[in-house]
């Protein structure tokens, strides 16, 4: 069965915390979970180019000229895009949708993946509880620092209604913090080290167990 050690703030060890083998002892399939990765990438994609095709550009719609007897090529309006200042020819467009589809099922199961591979390698601390009523970032660091962290960056994921943490890590370098309500395959993958607090762990057990 998958545990992890537990600790309080004050870097001390509580013993060991089991874990639901469902959500984090699965075994890890790399496609699956770069499926999840594309698919959530793809869908929080923004289309900002945007050109204005003929329909859209500034112009009369008169015809330049007679169709017959000037000598030159026939036109019908200056809004064409073979005209200086007419529209233009397949150019991108902002409404452009770039969503994919992946089954709750197949996406749930990406995301035990992904937690099952940190528990796996040590990269998952767990801390019974972690309150800063204060919201400074010095409180917060001071608690990371007494804590078995050896990544670049870590990612504290908190109950929703804990605010004061992620007010105090707002100016903390390499110091994100995550609601366990919003959990999400590339967030958890950005990151070198995940700490999850009890109640968090909770919330994420209700909400995100298969």
């Amino acid at each position: 069965m998958a545990s992890v050690e537990m600790y309080n703030t004050k870097g001390e060890s509580q013993g060991q915390l089991k874990l639901d083998d469902g959500l984090f002892g699965v075994k890890v399939n790399p496609s699956l979970v770069h499926q999840a990765v594309v698919t959530q990438e793809a869908n929080s994609r923004v289309a900002i180019a945007h050109t204005k095709t003929r329909a859209d550009v500034a112009g009369t719609g008169k015809k330049p000229w007679k169709q017959k007897g000037t000598g030159r090529a026939r036109h019908g309006s200056r809004r064409s895009p073979i005209w200086i200042g007419g529209g233009i020819t397949f150019g991108p467009r902002s409404d452009r949708n770039f969503s994919l589809k992946m089954n709750k099922i197949a996406r749930r199961a990406a995301l035990a993946m992904v937690l099952s591979d940190k528990v796996a390698n040590g990269k998952l601390v767990a801390l019974d509880v972690l309150v800063i009523e204060d919201g400074k970032t010095k409180t917060l660091s001071g608690v990371l620092k007494k804590l078995p962290l050896t990544g670049k960056n870590t990612l504290v994921i908190t109950e929703p209604a804990n605010k004061g943490v992620a007010r105090a890590a707002k100016n903390a370098r390499g110091v994100e913090t995550l609601p366990a309500n919003c959990l999400n395959v590339v967030d958890l993958l950005r990151f070198d080290q995940v700490v999850i607090t009890l109640p968090a762990l909770e919330v994420v057990m209700t909400l995100y167990k298969r």
